[in-house]
């Protein structure tokens, strides 16, 4: 997560006959070995690889409910996933997000952690000359107290609009506006944009690439997450993908299940049912562009996410007025499981620009 005065770009062009070649560009990965540690280098040397998939065509269109609060992502007609936005949830997030065969993966509010938002991305921080903010937790702060929250809520991450919605055929892009405040609005902490890149695949398989950026527009913040209860960002599987029913956990590296894969390094991990003809999960991409090397948060119930780097992992930083903090992610829907789904090649694809 890079500290700078602008946020990452995305190639916002549709899929063509062919994947697009690897050449250096807006939306592209750059040359990113110069400055890693040994330890990143050995990581993601697997990125330099070349490996194709056939493109799909299918339509990627979008329907916007904004009385509701809800903008559906459909692709060939079939509901994706969906981000929600209502005054109803303490922050914005994705759900449900769809399987290739139409199973919902993720879970919108579980027990015993009612804040976890099936797809989101949150963080505690302190804007200067204010109190600290947990928007991880935000859903405590609402009317009712922690035993019983519901709207309104003291602290929220807002949706402020969006800034783009672009359907097409093979792929799609969205840009989202959001604003992290406090005390029932007085107080704005954090103004944040999702660039949000959709592709199609075969066999009903999808992508989603997207760039989370923060920005300190109000003043100095202050991001004091522990080492333990955050990532950027999160994913939560429902039951019937987590180890509690026929899902398992594993990472790029050959971790498996939380034991093999917590605090671990790796450049992607993978949520998938396995050992079964239905088999599908879903795998969160780190981008080589992110500082490396860094960890990830993993539990067997279903909850993962990669960290920042080791400098920014559970230790106080602050961001100055005007500077932005970014993170790229991909997010990949896929039949099979971690092995059978192909999920290293398509990372490859990914960081190599053809994805």
């Amino acid at each position: 997560m890079a500290t700078s005065r602008k946020g990452l770009s995305h190639d916002g062009k549709a899929m063509q006959s062919g994947m697009p070649s690897g050449a250096a560009g807006p939306g592209r990965p750059v040359p990113w070995i110069l400055g890693l540690g040994l330890a990143g280098a050995v990581l993601f040397t697997a990125c330099q690889q070349t490996v194709s998939h056939p493109p799909a065509r299918s339509r990627v269109e979008f329907a916007r409910d904004d009385a509701r609060g809800r903008l559906e992502l459909r692709i060939g007609g079939r509901p994706a996933f969906t981000c929600v936005y209502s005054e109803d949830w303490d922050l914005p997030h994705l759900y449900p997000i769809f399987s290739p065969s139409g199973q919902p993966m993720t879970v919108q509010k579980a027990e015993p952690y009612p804040h976890h938002r099936s797809f989101w991305f949150a963080d505690t921080v302190q804007r200067a000359g204010h109190r600290e903010a947990s928007f991880y937790n935000a859903w405590y702060s609402g009317a009712g107290g922690p035993k019983d929250p519901h709207p309104p809520f003291r602290d929220r991450i807002r949706h402020d609009g969006f800034l783009l919605v672009q359907p097409g055929s093979g792929a799609g892009r969205l840009r989202w506006r959001l604003i992290w405040e406090m005390d029932h609005g007085q107080t704005p902490v954090l103004e944040e944009t999702r660039d949000m890149r959709v592709v199609a695949l075969e066999d009903g398989q999808y992508f989603l690439d997207v760039t989370f950026t923060v920005t300190a527009a109000f003043g100095p913040v202050t991001f004091r997450s522990d080492a333990v209860h955050y990532a950027w960002p999160y994913v939560r599987m429902n039951d019937r993908f987590n180890t509690n029913g026929q899902g398992r956990l594993v990472n790029s590296e050959g971790g498996i299940g939380q034991a093999g894969t917590h605090d671990r390094p790796a450049r992607w991990v993978d949520f998938s049912r396995t050992g079964v003809p239905d088999a599908e999960g879903l795998a969160l991409f780190s981008h080589p562009s992110n500082p490396h090397p860094h960890t990830w948060l993993t539990r067997d119930y279903g909850t993962f996410g990669p960290r920042r780097e080791a400098a920014r992992n559970g230790r106080p930083f602050t961001l100055p007025q005007g500077a932005s903090l970014s993170t790229r992610v991909g997010v990949l829907v896929h039949r099979g499981d971690g092995q059978t789904g192909r999920v290293d090649d398509w990372y490859r694809a990914w960081c190599e620009g053809r994805l």
